[in-house]
């Protein structure tokens, strides 16, 4: 049935000596007590951005089953492994993949270095902002993109870049860096998980290089947890310093059926849970979840175009059309994100 959920587009710094000038005792006691308040809260609720429902009683019965070592759903710490994939799950991929936006950006900072680009496609369609040519040349002109965009350099200094970028890069509606506009609610799942004994681990079809330099910071997650799409590289001696030069040939690309083979391949073990947003994680969650013992799939579903975006079966970045019919076969729980979370962002 065709959804009707339609697609959209588009520090705090406290000053110790003003404080301590400024503020009376009563303001000071408050705002300790709040703070008690808050911290007790958190306690009692591991999920405090999500509201209640079956999505998050879903999950907080799935963790307190496979963490009850009596019962007869106990899964050992050593077994109790969680994907996620990252664009759409993790953080916002709407109106473009955040590695798109990168991809176009270092072509407009390199094109002055190539000034035949301004007549060769796919090239010329981001110079002029033409995004309906760019989506003309399909995977093809966007391949020769991040051919270009990603290779002919060491991984380090193709780190450097990513980070770099990070820094001064802004999202075009929410005018934030991209590391901001990560979501509160899932931030808080994998610190639930992690609590309770869970490895979190990324699988996602973005860029393993592209995600290793910051997944740590944002997520809590460390560069060998993270799974992805790779190019390939080639090690050399330069100057008597060893280095990995990337090269301008695809690797690996780990989406759809690939996820599961990188899963088996990077991690060697089958998850026993897993979390996505499109028909690119379908498989991962069929890996996980299709399989004798405790065992849980979750998919968010963007509904909410006031706060973030609303979008699915028709979404040309995070469709989700044959993984959302999936889900009621299998019993995955389907994230609403206008109704089950109380917040999208950290900032909200």
């Amino acid at each position: 049935m065709e959804s009707r959920v339609k697609p959209t587009i588009g520090s705090f710094h406290l000053d110790r000596r003003a404080l301590l000038s400024s503020l009376t005792v009563l303001p000071l006691l408050s705002a300790s007590l709040h703070s008690r308040s808050a911290l007790a809260q958190s306690q009692r609720d591991p999920l405090p951005s999500w509201n209640d429902g079956s999505a998050k009683t879903s999950i907080v019965d799935f963790v307190r089953r496979v963490t009850d070592q009596g019962g007869p759903f106990f899964v050992p710490p050593q077994q109790r492994i969680a994907t996620f994939d990252n664009d759409g799950t993790l953080w916002i991929e709407q109106p473009m993949y955040v590695q798109l936006a990168f991809v176009l950006d270092r072509v407009k900072g390199m094109a002055p270095m190539h000034p035949e680009w301004k007549g060769k496609q796919p090239f010329a369609a981001v110079l002029d902002g033409d995004l309906n040519a760019l989506a003309a040349s399909g995977e093809k002109g966007v391949a020769e993109l991040v051919a270009v965009t990603h290779a002919g350099m060491s991984t380090a200094e193709f780190e450097t870049i990513v980070t770099d970028w990070l820094v001064t890069a802004r999202d075009r509606r929410f005018k934030r860096p991209y590391t901001e506009l990560v979501y509160q609610p899932m931030l808080e799942l994998l610190a639930y998980l992690r609590a309770n004994g869970f490895k979190t681990v990324i699988v996602s079809g973005g860029g393993v290089e592209f995600m290793r330099p910051w997944t740590d910071a944002i997520y809590g997650i460390p560069p060998e947890q993270v799974v992805g799409s790779s190019i390939k590289t080639r090690f050399e001696m330069r100057d008597s310093i060893p280095v990995l030069f990337r090269l301008p040939e695809v690797n690996f690309i780990d989406d759809k059926a690939g996820k599961p083979i990188g899963i088996n391949e990077h991690i060697g073990r089958r998850p026993i849970a897993a979390f996505g947003n499109s028909d690119g994680d379908l498989e991962m969650l069929q890996w996980a979840t299709l399989a004798p013992g405790a065992r849980f799939g979750l998919l968010v579903h963007h509904t909410d175009s006031e706060r973030e975006y609303a979008y699915d079966r028709q979404s040309h970045f995070g469709k989700l059309d044959t993984a959302l019919d999936a889900a009621a076969v299998n019993r995955w729980t389907v994230v609403d994100m206008k109704n089950d979370w109380k917040r999208i962002f950290a900032f909200d």
